[in-house]
């Protein structure tokens, strides 16, 4: 049965390949052989994928510039900071895990 494998994963290799290609200039297969198993990708799938998703995909792609590209960055660790700190505040409303033991429970408590 094929693995599904999301869009992040999916655009993120076929950037990568097409980065080691650019920088290796040599074939395109070399590329893929290289980042397939950095990714636990095959190799025919990353192919089919740069062939499908290749180039076109990224000039068609409006290019933001690098002060848009830090202000949308730096909203993402603000909401990410917001979460992690809403997160922790709820962690303590959660009793600790029925597998640890409790500091007086008879059961565990230490007999001499």
């Amino acid at each position: 049965m094929p693995t599904k494998f999301c869009s992040e994963l999916r655009d993120r290799a076929v950037r990568m390949v097409y980065d080691r290609h650019a920088l290796e200039s040599g074939p395109g297969a070399q590329s893929t052989r290289a980042v397939a198993p950095e990714l636990g990708v095959g190799e025919e799938p990353l192919r089919s994928w740069c062939n499908r998703y290749g180039p076109a995909e990224r000039s068609s792609r409006p290019q933001e510039s690098l002060e848009e590209e830090n202000r949308r960055l730096r909203s993402e660790v603000t909401d990410m900071r917001r979460a992690n700190e809403i997160l922790k505040k709820a962690s303590a409303f959660y009793p600790r895990s029925p597998i640890a033991p409790r500091r007086n429970d008879p059961v565990h408590r230490y007999a001499p």
